[in-house]
């Protein structure tokens, strides 16, 4: 019985058994265990979405309708309307994705985003959890009287529909910064690296990245990071990323809308309540916002625990990550 190489043998470098030769330096650089090497899907991934941006971009500018909208709407102040523009990032990084699935021969699930699971469960058991570690973030400042609350900025019908664009807004952002960080780049740089090693890397690149926002400083910064390990631990748990997408779309649209306090330097118009700081900057965040607050690697504490004693890591989801 004659026998040919398969797919594994062919992508590990090994030498083929029908002609006893190695794979050429080529077939060595490019190619790995797991098929094109990480390091060079990322190049691909960065390509496409590069791409697919350029597309969307020019088809903003030579569109009338869309280009005044997002020139009137799309300014450095966050506002509901232009929450509606947000759906663009997520929809590029969704098409790259999907590119780099057919290239890739993986379903979305491989990197986290099982869309079966599309705003389900753990969707919603991220929602309430972001928001009151977002409460109790406030209530440890107000309970040093760094906090208050000075009544209602928008009511009635206007306040409703402010926190309908500010969540569809908050929920792309949730999606696009979650599957980005802690779904297509955690899963292809961890499988070059290793998960946790992944996981720092990326956790670091996510909060050096907030300091382009305005008002943002570095401690927000070192927030932002830190909250990407936290992700990622909610990821290694759970399995996929929606428990961390809930957590961060409640949590900004808690701080941007309901609270009306700055969001890693960014305040909004449209909020529902005012808010005021008093203190020092380390307590009350400055123009960072509650994110900029030593307080938070309380909450950071808290959140965790509250993760690792709600989400077991069982042995069976063990078993099937394995088996992917």
């Amino acid at each position: 019985m004659s026998t040919s190489a398969g797919p594994a043998d062919q992508l590990s470098g090994s030498p083929s058994p029908q002609t006893g030769q190695s794979p050429s330096l080529v077939h060595k650089v490019f190619l790995g265990p797991n098929g094109i090497r990480a390091g060079w899907r990322l190049l691909i991934f960065f390509a496409v979405f590069a791409a697919i941006g350029w597309v969307v971009q020019f088809i903003i500018v030579h569109t009338p309708v869309l280009r005044d909208f997002a020139r009137t709407y799309g300014g450095p102040v966050m506002t509901p309307l232009g929450q509606i523009l947000g759906v663009l990032t997520p929809l590029i990084l969704v098409l790259s994705v999907a590119v780099m699935a057919r290239i890739e021969k993986r379903s979305f699930a491989d990197y986290g985003l099982p869309l079966s699971q599309a705003f389900g469960k753990r969707f919603w058991q991220g929602v309430p959890l972001g928001f009151l570690m977002l409460c109790l973030m406030l209530g440890l400042m107000a309970a040093f009287g760094a906090y208050s609350i000075d009544g209602e900025a928008v009511h009635g019908f206007e306040a409703l529909e402010d926190a309908a664009l500010y969540a569809f807004g908050f929920i792309c952002v949730g999606i696009f910064e979650e599957f980005s960080f802690r779904g297509y780049l955690q899963s292809t740089l961890g499988s070059g690296i290793g998960f946790w090693p992944a996981a720092i890397i990326l956790s670091i690149v996510f909060g050096a990245i907030h300091l382009n926002n305005p008002g943002e400083a570095h401690i927000g910064a070192l927030m932002a990071g830190s909250f990407g390990l936290l992700s990622a631990f909610a990821l290694w748990r759970t399995g996929n990323i929606w428990l961390s997408i809930g957590m961060h779309a409640s949590w900004d649209w808690g701080e941007t809308y309901f609270f009306g306090t700055p969001d890693s330097g960014l305040v909004a118009q449209g909020h529902w309540l005012n808010s005021s700081f008093h203190g020092q900057q380390w307590l009350t965040g400055g123009s960072v916002g509650p994110e900029g607050s030593l307080l938070v690697y309380v909450v950071l504490v808290v959140w965790a625990v509250v993760i690792a004693v709600w989400f077991p890591r069982t042995a069976s989801r063990v078993k099937q990550e394995a088996g992917r």
